[in-house]
Formats: structure tokens, sequence, C-alpha cells
């Protein structure tokens, strides 16, 4: 078993606390992508859970000789990520606003969750859950004070005791154990309600249709064809604007312009990918005397007995290059 694998290596953490600065990125760097989820569902931000990553694996660097092997490296790794993000989150402070919208939320490209599975080497680590994982979830679990988020990501997503994350939090069982109770009633009051019913495995083929209608109901600007695929009770949001449009009819009416009205965006193009484990597409649009398609956005959707519930949209921004959505050429 090599080094970069094998967190208990004895050598190498003998080489990483004397200043070896290989030896302690091989026995951190493996971790890095599931670091980057845990404070990711922390922060709610893939930009701010990058950050933080750094900030773990520095802190990690310069503490490196307090590592005394009680644990395992990938637990001590997960306290100093842990209390960085609350660090974070105590300078600076962030609340949903009035009708819940989380303007800071940004999507998880499907294709870095799976860096983040479990090697053969951590048995122990867990495999990114899709309920774990999906923006409705995310959202929810920013409405917890940052205590009581640590304490649930600890607890009911890594599956760590009470007694392991009182440590990592420098508090008590009871207390723990009092903050998960209020974290897990906070949760179920801001989740959607048929949660419970969906598929933990993604993705399926209800959703694959949906999704392609989608596409080409958007692309042909074809407004009845995509008021059939929402519910009555659709909501479509677009962070960092904390706008809200509630309703199927509302939603249509909004898109109109843009897709078929006169001051209609030009030529669409739109490519599936998938983000947080659900459904999403690409946005790509040619204006008139433009050789290019040009991301435009990426439109994330939830999907509930074959209709479209919740659309989160994302504007390109900085970020799109790690979500590989760049310029596409003329062809299609």
């Amino acid at each position: 078993m090599t080094v970069a694998t094998d967190p208990e290596n004895s050598h190498a953490l003998t080489a990483a606390r004397s200043g070896d600065q290989a030896a302690f990125a091989a026995l951190a760097e493996p971790h890095r992508r599931e670091l980057q989820v845990h404070c990711y569902r922390m922060l709610g931000s893939f930009t701010d859970a990058e950050d933080m990553v750094q900030e773990t694996l520095l802190r990690a660097w310069r503490r490196r000789e307090t590592y005394a092997g009680r644990s395992t490296f990938r637990a001590w790794l997960y306290r100093i990520a842990t209390n960085a993000c609350l660090d974070h989150l105590e300078r600076h402070p962030r609340r949903p606003g009035g009708d819940g919208e989380v303007t800071w939320l940004q999507p998880f490209p499907d294709r870095l969750l799976e860096q983040a599975a479990p090697s053969d080497a951590e048995p122990d680590a867990v495999v990114v859950a899709r309920e774990t994982i999906e923006l409705a979830f995310l959202v929810a679990v920013q409405h917890l004070p940052p205590r009581q988020r640590a304490v649930l990501m600890l607890r009911d997503v890594l599956g760590w005791s009470a007694a392991e994350s009182a440590a990592v939090l420098d508090a008590s069982v009871a207390s723990v154990n009092s903050a998960l109770q209020r974290a897990r009633a906070t949760l179920r009051e801001h989740l959607p309600q048929r949660r419970s019913e969906w598929s933990p495995a993604g993705p399926t083929d209800e959703e694959r249709s949906v999704l392609q209608r989608f596409m080409e109901a958007c692309e042909r600007a074809d407004m009845p064809a995509l008021a059939s695929l929402m519910r009555e009770d659709a909501v479509f949001s677009m962070p960092p604007q904390p706008e809200v449009t509630h309703g199927r009819d509302a939603i249509v009416e909004l898109w109109a312009p843009a897709l078929a009205g006169t001051s209609a965006l030009g030529e669409l193009l739109l490519v599936p990918v998938w983000m947080n484990h659900q459904p999403a597409v690409a946005n790509y649009v040619r204006r008139p005397g433009d050789s290019e398609f040009r991301a435009l956005a990426v439109d994330v959707l939830r999907v509930e007995d074959g209709s479209i519930t919740d659309i989160l949209s994302f504007e390109h921004t900085e970020t799109f290059p790690v979500f590989d959505l760049l310029d596409l050429p003329a062809s299609r």
C-alpha cells in the first residue's frame, strides 16, 4: 500500500511531522475532494468551499506536529475543516432571505463529486449520497445555526458518534445530542414535504426523459411544452438574485420574452449536465452576428413524479471553467 493511500503509514507521518512537504501532501491530497464536499455542505458555496479546503490544508501543515495518531489522519483533517468553516461563518454570517432564498448558493458538478468517493484504503469514508448533496438539502441546511449545522454534518452525514463529534467541536456529548435534535427539527421544516420519497440513486429514466423534453422545449421556445413539464406550484430562482418566482404560469410569463419574444436571447443550445446528483442543463446562446455559442447559465432541476418542481438557474460566472462550461464552436 502506498503512502498516498495509507494515512496510517508511520514513516510518512513521521516525515510529515518533521517538515517533509511531499510526505504531508501524499497524506493530505487524497482527502482534498471529500473535504471540499464537507465544506460545501457547511457553506453552500462552491468557491467558499474551495477556499476553506485551502485553509484546512494550511492549518494542518502548520499544526502537523499536533497530530498524535489518536484518530485517523482523515478524521484529524475533518476536525480542522469543520472548525475552519465555523470560523468562516462567524466572520461572514449569512441568513436566508424572507422567501428562504440562499443567494450565495452554488452548484457542485457531479464529475467532482465522483472524485470524492471513498477508496478501498478508506473504508470509513462515506459515499456522497444524493439526499445529502441535493440543492434542496443545501438550502435547508443554511437555515441552521453554524454549530447545529456542524453537528448535523458530523452525526447524520458522516455517521460519526456523539463522542467523536463532541471532540471535534470541543463540546459535551449532551450538548451535541441536544444540538442534533434541534437541527433535525429545523431541517424537517425547510425540506420539501415529499423529500423522503425521492430516490437516493440517479439519474433515473424519468429524470432523463424530463430533462430531454425540457431542453427541446427551450430550444424551440415552445412555451406550452415548457408549461406542461412544470408542476403548478413550481418555483424558479436565480442565485445570487433574491427574487423567487412562484408558480408555473408566472415562470412561463417571465421566460417568454427571453425565449420567444422581441427581446429573444438568440439561438439557444442546451447540453445535459449533472449537478448535485440532479438533472441540469448548460445553456449556450449564439447571438446574431456571433460565430460561437457562449456559455450563458446552468439550470438545475428537481423532478418529482415526472414534473419539474424547482429550477435554480446559475448565471455565467468565473467558476464556469470549473464546470467545463466553455464556449462552443458554431457547429452543432
